[in-house]
């Protein structure tokens, strides 16, 4: 939910309502919102992470049972508490991106959402202004990294290569693909311009750090690349026409051996 398009109390009563009827079950995510979006709502903040954190902070407390008053530059709260606090308290993630959002998910969260694409090396980037946050803090508790694949479990990879030319393509995730570290041919794919040439000219290894596609070998190691650099949860989203289908070659090829 972004955090400036309601009252970080309304954001802990709805998010306490969720937990106390999935207690243990429920995660909420708070982030910046689509920018344009929050634009056209007069919504968009002239300081996003400062709100961000503002809200997270604020919202945790909440939930945990705390009366809080507070007054920064986006949350005011007087004497504001929970009638029902939730007796399981869910976990507080930022959907953040890049590197003053991440040190402000390990300040003030429980954990951070890396939205897709979130290759290995972007993984361990991202934690590590995390920890940085988290250090300056002095938090020693655990913090959840939920990461975001695109995936197929197909050995033909055209659908994945399709998704992955767009997300080449958006300027949004600039951040992510700059930990690549693979610059120069990031640019010739960006100067074709067209999604379908991009689709066609994309290496197989890029593939790999982008997506989790191909045969079910291909998308395991692609999973287990994304553990080994730092994920402890992984949101596979299926691409291509059939997502049931591809949610049960999850459930049944991969999930087992990984």
């Amino acid at each position: 939910m972004p955090a400036v398009f309601r009252n970080a109390a309304a954001s802990a009563m709805e998010i306490a309502t969720l937990a106390r009827i999935h207690p243990g079950r429920f995660v909420a995510g708070i982030g910046h919102g689509v920018p344009a979006w929050m634009e056209q709502i007069g919504a968009l903040p002239a300081k996003p992470v400062r709100a961000l954190e503002e809200t997270t902070i604020a919202v945790r407390r909440l939930l945990a049972g705390e009366r809080v008053t507070t007054d920064g530059d986006y949350v005011r709260l007087r004497d504001v508490q929970l009638d029902l606090a939730p007796a399981v308290v869910p976990p507080v993630l930022l959907g953040v991106r890049r590197a003053f959002g991440l040190r402000a998910a390990g300040r003030s969260a429980d954990g951070t959402i890396l939205a897709e694409p979130s290759p290995p090396a972007y993984v361990r980037w991202a934690r590590q202004h995390v920890d940085e946050g988290r250090a300056a803090a002095g938090r020693s508790d655990p913090h959840r990294t939920t990461v975001y694949v695109k995936g197929r479990v197909d050995p033909d990879r055209r659908h994945a290569r399709r998704v992955l030319a767009g997300m080449v393509l958006d300027e949004s995730v600039a951040a992510q693909l700059a930990a690549l570290g693979r610059d120069p041919e990031l640019a010739r794919l960006r100067a074709l311009a067209d999604p379908d040439l991009v689709a066609g000219e994309l290496p197989d290894d890029l593939v790999d750090e982008l997506a989790a596609a191909g045969t079910p070998d291909q998308v395991a190691a692609s999973l287990g690349a994304l553990a080994d650099a730092g994920a402890d949860s992984i949101a596979f989203v299926p691409v291509g026409p059939d997502p049931d289908e591809q949610l049960r070659l999850l459930a049944e090829t991969i999930a087992p051996g990984v």
